[in-house]
């Protein structure tokens, strides 16, 4: 199993919004051994949210190696033509290293927000992923759907990566999200706060059996999960505070659902849920500490990630 960051966007509480911040955050992902560095997208949200794709360009000379991933940008709201000129570019300014998960995202204050019908999200998913490819790769026919056109449209300088960076598609794992993911994607994100681990390995499962149909192999398609929201502390009455005031007022799901699916308390039942859902087939799993970011990266890396069993 590899193990990727996200980008701390979203206010917890006491989020300073620096480039100072950012870039430290990146130098201790980056000096650690993290594989992956992520940013997820949203126009307006419950609370503050800063833009992925711009904090994602702003510290990627501190970025070492690391993959530069999107989990999710929403590409139907931003539009695939900006999404596709934002990412080249970032993708040619690293050298290669652009990851692009794309997503309708699950907000329709966001589609209210750029004056697009939330009922139109799946549609224009599909023809925005298209929209990319075409966008990305020179030698193929312009994409002309309901939505989106190519026609005439050339976005150079192109990104690094022939043919552009590979176009993971996040899905929570429905039968149709899955159908998505086999037919249109070169990667599949799942969500941590969304899944356990057993939902998590029958829909690998299922993916998995759909994948030969659209000339993909099972043994080499990636996977990861993205947003564990996280906290290591040895101190059970500073996990359910961490939890009651921090994560649940942001993320909107039921207390008891997010105190059985995030690592919140002491390092060794953050593994022991990484170690299952490495046996459930997750490659890689991105992190986001709620709190005290740098300090909790460390922890992770030198108390949790030595104790995860792979399958």
């Amino acid at each position: 199993m590899e193990f990727g960051v996200h980008l701390p966007l979203m206010d917890f509480g006491g989020h300073p919004y620096t480039l100072d911040h950012l870039v430290a955050y990146t130098k201790t992902a980056a000096q650690l051994g993290f594989d992956a560095l992520s940013v997820n997208d949203h126009m307006v949200f419950a609370v503050p949210w800063l833009d992925g794709l711009v904090a994602l360009a702003a510290v990627i000379e501190h970025s070492g190696t690391m993959t530069l991933a999107t989990t999710v940008v929403l590409a139907p709201v931003r539009g695939p033509v900006p999404v596709a000129k934002t990412l080249g570019a970032i993708d040619r300014l690293s050298g290669g290293r652009v990851v692009a998960a794309v997503g309708p995202g699950s907000s329709a204050q966001d589609y209210a927000a750029v004056g697009l019908d939330f009922a139109e999200r799946w549609q224009r998913l599909d023809e925005a992923i298209g929209a990319l490819r075409a966008l990305w790769d020179p030698d193929s026919p312009p994409f002309v759907g309901r939505f989106y056109s190519t026609e005439g449209v050339s976005l150079e300088p192109l990104p690094a990566q022939p043919h552009g960076p590979p176009i993971w598609v996040g899905s929570w794992g429905s039968d149709a999200g899955l159908r998505r993911v086999g037919r249109l994607a070169d990667g599949w994100l799942a969500s941590a706060y969304n899944t356990t681990p057993e939902l998590f390995g029958d829909a690998w499962h299922a993916l998995c059996s759909k994948l030969p149909e659209h000339g993909k192999a099972a043994d080499t398609f990636p996977n990861a999960l993205a947003t564990m929201w996280c906290f290591i502390t040895d101190d059970r009455d500073e996990a359910e505070r961490v939890l009651e005031e921090r994560v649940v007022p942001t993320v909107h799901r039921p207390q008891e659902t997010l105190r059985e699916r995030l690592p919140i308390g002491p390092a060794e039942l953050f593994a022991e849920k990484l170690t299952a859902f490495a046996q459930a087939g997750v490659q890689r799993v991105f992190i986001w500490p709620v709190a005290d970011e740098a300090r909790q990266l460390e922890r992770f890396w030198n108390e949790v990630r030595p104790l995860v069993a792979d399958a």
